[in-house]
């Protein structure tokens, strides 16, 4: 098992949770200053964003503030579901090149 030195080792910029059975805590995440944490569960994605020392409820993601990413991840989830994950990831590439979605 490898520990963190946080003086030499930063946190990340972004956590992500999916549904599993076993999930990080909160309180974990801002122990080790993570600045974002994106929760996926039950086909929602909420974004927890830290101040000071707690977690509070984002609309918006610092790390992706110009995308409406708790709009499109449950979309893209939902199609890898209903059409697996390569078919899902083609039709994503395909609308990025064609310039359907704008970032």
């Amino acid at each position: 098992l490898m520990r963190m030195d946080m003086d030499t080792d930063p946190p990340p910029d972004l956590a992500i949770e999916a549904d599993v059975t076993s999930k990080t805590t909160l309180d974990a995440y801002a122990t080790l200053k993570v600045p974002e944490v994106w929760i996926y569960d039950n086909g929602r994605l909420t974004i927890h964003l830290l101040q000071d020392s707690d977690y509070q409820p984002g609309t918006t993601s610092q790390v992706f503030p110009n995308l409406p990413i708790t709009t499109w991840v449950p979309e893209w989830v939902q199609a890898a579901l209903d059409h697996g994950t390569s078919t899902m990831l083609r039709t994503l590439r395909k609308q990025l090149q064609a310039g359907e979605i704008d970032l």
